[in-house]
């Protein structure tokens, strides 16, 4: 059953900080930063009406406006997760695996539990509020092989007028026999859940084979059937994460050149294509991601996490290939974006490359919506666009308010809470113009 929500204005006042237009270097970021230390922003119907300096748009106002007003804190679009798997919410923090059998000790085991709804359901309201109490409202999702699990899902975003992505698994080998479906089957059910749920409200599908090695050809095969018959769909999926899986691809699809050319093969590159990790790419296959539009989840905790290895970031522009930030749990460890902003830096750092505030900030934002093709509706403070924000306190501990009171500029400020930051940080979270989060 889904809420209905009255139609209602909401009135922002305070400090609000975005990226307002694309760049094509990361140089160019800067430029485009916009910050009002006194600002309005007016949402009807979910969607911003009106953004801009107190002293010009107030007149705008009526007696009866309720004016929410946040003097201290910042206010920031929402921030976008490229990619994380809802299932594995209950496994974050398993012990000693690298990918392969991570996924065979832990991962699959979890996931079978799936098959019941009102597990599902639990789950996934659980997953939901905890995306909201870090800030993050827009999300690139990974459900299991059943059919439930979707649902459960989209349900609970459903509730909230939440903007998410999501996906029934792909896997018909090398995989558990509970959590294992056919070309068929995964074909019928995504079919099904595509007429279900793809632009209903704010939800949007993805097909999603859970990597290479746990789909045959004939598999993969019905999966580009699928984004052929449904172009505007999404494909969600893993690339190159782990030099062994990368050996096993090759073992098991001998006659294609390398990895992502399995997914090219079949028709599952493109601009609505995601691909999580992306960390040992080889060159002809950064040449096809920016040939096929195709985008990169980069997923720093997880890769440090199960040392698969670290993302050459500054490649992404250097080829020209969309790019957004993904928690990826469970192998991620924070649901938090801030907190993977924080590793996203060192892992920069261990490459003898330097990530600045405003570029972390543009691949939490208005970066990740493009790698989403979202741009048009998220990912800044944009007139028209789709009212999902976050309310953050920069000084949520003792330590943070000492740091905070050093800064010598708006990017200082920005870094040290991407280097200190997590949900303590967020103070309230707003999708479609409502609050949906309230810190305690």
């Amino acid at each position: 059953m889904s809420m209905s929500f009255p139609i209602q204005k909401t009135v922002i006042r305070g400090r609000f900080l975005d990226i307002q237009s694309l760049v094509s270097q990361a140089d160019q970021i800067s430029q485009q930063v916009r910050y009002f230390e006194d600002g309005l922003m007016i949402v009807e119907q979910g969607k911003i009406r009106q953004f801009g300096h107190w002293d010009e748009l107030n007149q705008h106002l009526s007696d009866t406006d309720i004016i929410e007003h946040y003097p201290e804190q910042l206010i920031i679009p929402g921030f976008i997760d490229t990619h994380i798997h809802y299932p594995q919410t209950e496994m974050v923090g398993a012990y000693g695996e690298q990918l392969l059998s991570w996924l065979n000790t832990y991962t699959f085991p979890t996931e079978l539990q799936f098959k019941n709804p009102h597990y599902a359901k639990g789950i996934a309201d659980f997953f939901v509020q905890e995306l909201l109490k870090n800030g993050t409202t827009t999300a690139l999702v990974f459900c299991t092989v059943h059919p439930e699990s979707v649902d459960a899902l989209f349900e609970a975003a459903e509730a909230l007028q939440m903007r998410l992505i999501a996906g029934k698994v792909l896997m018909d080998r090398h995989a558990p026999e509970g959590l294992c479906d056919t070309a068929e089957r995964a074909y019928e059910e995504s079919k099904t859940l595509i007429e279900k749920w793809h632009g209903k409200g704010r939800a949007l599908y993805a097909i999603t084979p859970r990597f290479a090695p746990t789909s045959t050809p004939e598999q993969l095969e019905k999966a580009g059937q699928l984004k052929q018959e449904y172009p505007d769909v999404y494909v969600h999926t893993h690339l190159s994460e782990n030099k062994d899986e990368i050996a096993w691809v090759k073992d098991l699809f001998p006659q294609q050149k390398g990895y992502l050319d399995v997914y090219h093969h079949h028709g599952l590159t493109g601009k609505r294509s995601v691909f999580a990790h992306c960390v040992h790419l080889e060159e002809d296959e950064w040449q096809c991601m920016h040939q096929t539009d195709s985008a990169i989840a980069f997923c720093p905790t997880s890769n440090l996490f199960l040392g698969s290895g670290l993302f050459p970031l500054k490649k992404t522009w250097e080829k020209q290939v969309k790019v957004g930030l993904g928690t990826d749990i469970g192998a991620g460890t924070s649901f938090s974006l801030l907190q993977t902003v924080n590793e996203a830096y060192k892992v920069q750092q261990l490459q003898g490359d330097k990530l600045s505030a405003y570029e972390s900030f543009y691949h939490a934002t208005l970066g990740a919506a493009k790698a989403l093709d979202l741009d048009d509706k998220l990912g800044n403070f944009n007139i028209g666009k789709e009212a999902d924000f976050v309310v953050l306190d920069l000084k949520a501990t003792l330590l943070q308010r000492l740091r905070q009171s050093k800064s010598k500029s708006l990017e200082d400020a920005l870094f040290a809470l991407f280097t200190m930051g997590d949900d303590r940080n967020v103070e309230a979270t707003y999708v479609y113009g409502q609050k949906v989060y309230q810190k305690d």
